[in-house]
């Protein structure tokens, strides 16, 4: 029969390249549980400013790199949970879906490997136990490299670094703004006194200008009528009789 042939090929297919590339056709089996969320920190605000947190890129696929890491993490000795995956998606290429695919897979694994199926699932628990081991291990690293949780052990991240240097450049911001306050404060305080000590001036000057007006106005006056009266001024002149 076609089927029988198509999972022998999958069997075969499996056992001699159990590293080959998932199938790219849609299947109807059920994946693994997903993880737990990723962490999404929060910006700590510095100074007084209030800082916006940064939202994270909306990714459509992992890094390779990442990609990589948990390939590692997932590498098993070929009697396990996860090359027992491997095989239900070679045998969905085939057609399989649903109980009927898992079960044939489970039928074709277990006589080749002698797993029953309470040691095939206590696998997949050390698996996901290895995946959220080293997803708490990855947080707490990514904290540490944010600054979050400070160990003091390791030298500062570059993102530490830089946000320790922010936070003294907005003290330092803050307290230039203090000093460029005050001495604004005085600016203000210094024109009003100069405008007081100007106007103060003004008004001297201007009683000076007109006492000094004043007393010339009248020292012109008595001199123009001693001139009149006493040099302008003609009468007999007395004279000693002769004998």
């Amino acid at each position: 029969m076609a089927i029988l042939d198509n999972l022998a090929k999958a069997a075969k297919d499996f056992f001699v390249e159990p590293d080959e590339a998932a199938p790219t056709n849609p299947t109807t089996y059920r994946p693994l549980p997903a993880s737990p969320p990723a962490y999404q920190p929060t910006a700590p605000a510095f100074g007084g400013s209030q800082s916006v947190p940064p939202v994270p890129p909306l990714l459509t696929q992992p890094e390779q790199r990442h990609l990589d890491h948990i390939q590692q993490l997932l590498t098993g000795n070929g009697k396990d949970f996860v090359a027992y995956t491997k095989m239900v998606k070679s045998m969905a290429a085939s057609g399989l879906s649903g109980p009927v695919l898992y079960q044939t897979a489970f039928n074709a694994f277990a006589a080749v490997t002698g797993l029953d199926l309470p040691a095939l699932l206590n696998s997949a628990d050390q698996f996901e136990q290895t995946l959220s081991a080293d997803h708490q291990k990855i947080l707490a690293r990514h904290r540490e490299k944010i600054g979050e949780t400070p160990t003091g052990k390791e030298p500062a991240s570059p993102l530490v670094k830089l946000q320790q240097q922010e936070q003294q450049l907005q003290n330092t911001l803050a307290e230039l703004t203090r000093q460029l306050d005050e001495k604004h404060q005085e600016l203000q305080t210094t024109q009003q006194q100069l405008q007081a000590e100007r106007q103060k001036a003004q008004t001297a000057l201007a009683s000076y200008e007109l006492a000094n007006t004043s007393a010339a106005a009248e020292l012109q006056a008595h001199r123009q009528a001693t001139q009149s009266f006493l040099l302008g001024q003609s009468g007999p002149s007395t004279t000693t009789p002769t004998r």
